[in-house]
């Protein structure tokens, strides 16, 4: 049994999986500034108005405690419907914290859905429109910039993946499937396009997903393989099973001990070496290299020094495979110094990419070049949709491990939070192949 925490080392849908949270249930020692919702009856008031006006423009049904409902849709008309328990403390937090504040409220338990998912995926399409044009120019004079101890440094970066990564190795046990591969699968594609999905599929999809990423990289027999980014090491031991030798590092001591444990049970231990350090102090000379969804946690200021380091690792003629989170470019200009929800609680010192800026940072090294991208994201929300019901279903073990209520609601959002973000078209994911000259 590795080490768990009994609330995340962060910040001091379906149906909710967790009991009820409200006043006096938020352990304000454990979850600090979460117990009290803050903020002054006037940004409360100025919050009521502008969340009211927004859910007239969403096919959104809003039902308040008192049983009166906000927005437009008639009671026939099937939208996902968002219950508001406790409206007082909601307004209080969405005024003190906006999009911050619209989350905490969820874990405080102030509102519920029943189809999570739903709600959050039409806030997500329709993101632009929440806020006045006028208005949004005045947010950006307060809007909330990310702390300067999540700036993603080489001791930065590791207490971010720290506070995420290292929760417990038993926890992502739960939910992930037995190859513990933690980025989106690759599932095969129905007559539609769409992807054929299935909890007794994931693990078949996210095999296909490492080895669509080892053919980009064409890895065989005798690469010299390096993988930024370890997980828990199923790519390197796929890699390992072709014949390659690899050098697979990471930053987190938890995944590290678990995937060097794999690798041994799978005989690969003389061929694969999992090490715990960061990519900033790679040396040597590589055949390939494969990253799964570990550059958005690299940080825009680092991510010309990132691409930097592949060429000057990859031997010439070596070919890159990245899979990466992205979202457009003009979304990731407008939100690249905000601070969010999802920095604050799950993942801090990230940022998702676009597409644009990716190769920005490739075309400003010296040999690098974009030679070909697969996007996904439809497979995206299906591996998130599988992780969060795999997660509800299991609400009581998440318990046993010493993770408390407001956690696990914290989680249940992150889940539906992502999933809404790819089926609302606001995030995608694709395979990258890179390039070097010989």
């Amino acid at each position: 049994m590795t080490q768990t925490r009994t609330h995340p080392a962060g910040p001091k849908g379906s149906s909710r999986p967790g009991r009820a949270r409200g006043p006096g249930l938020v352990d304000g020692a454990r979850w600090p500034g979460l117990a009290d919702p803050g903020a002054s009856a006037l940004r409360a008031a100025v919050a009521r108005v502008l969340f009211t006006a927004a859910s007239g423009r969403l096919p959104l049904r809003i039902r308040l405690a008192d049983g009166r409902v906000l927005g437009t849709p008639s009671p026939e008309t099937i939208v996902p419907e968002m219950v508001i328990r406790r409206p007082g403390a909601f307004f209080r937090r969405l005024g003190a914290g906006g999009l911050i504040g619209f989350g905490e409220s969820y874990m405080a338990g102030d509102w519920d859905s029943t189809d999570l998912t739903g709600v959050l995926a039409v806030f997500a399409a329709h993101v632009g429109e929440l806020v006045p044009p006028g208005l949004q120019r005045l947010r950006r004079l307060g809007v909330r910039r990310h702390p300067a101890s999540d700036d993603p440094t080489p001791d930065g970066a590791r207490q971010n993946i720290h506070r995420h990564y290292d929760l417990s190795n038993d926890l992502f046990a739960l939910f992930l499937d037995e190859t513990m591969t933690y980025s989106s699968a690759l599932f095969q594609a129905g007559p539609d396009g769409a992807p054929v999905a299935a909890d007794q599929l994931l693990a078949e999809a996210q095999r296909r997903k490492v080895d669509a990423l080892l053919d980009l990289a064409a890895v065989g027999r005798g690469t010299r393989l390096l993988e930024i980014g370890t997980g828990w090491g199923e790519l390197a031991i796929r890699a390992g099973q072709r014949g390659a030798r690899v050098l697979t590092v990471t930053i987190s001591p938890e995944q590290r001990a678990l995937a060097a444990r794999r690798v041994a049970e799978a005989g690969l231990a003389g061929q694969v070496r999992v090490e715990l350090r960061d990519y900033r102090e790679l040396d040597g000379q590589f055949d390939a290299i494969c990253s799964a969804e570990m550059i958005e946690a690299v940080g825009e200021r680092y991510w010309p020094a990132y691409f930097r380091l592949l060429d000057r690792v990859l031997a010439p003629g070596g070919r890159a495979a990245l899979q990466a989170i992205t979202m457009a470019h003009d979304r990731m200009l407008a939100t690249r110094h905000t601070y969010t929800w999802i920095q604050k609680y799950i993942f801090p010192g990230g940022l998702i990419p676009s597409v644009t800026a990716i190769e920005e940072a490739v075309a400003g090294t010296r040999d690098l070049r974009v030679a070909g991208r697969t996007d996904f994201g439809a497979h995206y929300a299906e591996t998130l949709r599988i992780w969060r019901e795999r997660f509800t279903a299991r609400a009581a073990e998440v318990r046993a491990l010493g993770f408390d209520e407001v956690f696990i609601a914290m989680w249940t959002f992150y889940l539906s939070y992502a999933e809404a973000g790819f089926r609302a078209g606001y995030l995608d994911v694709c395979q990258l192949t890179l390039g070097k000259n010989s």
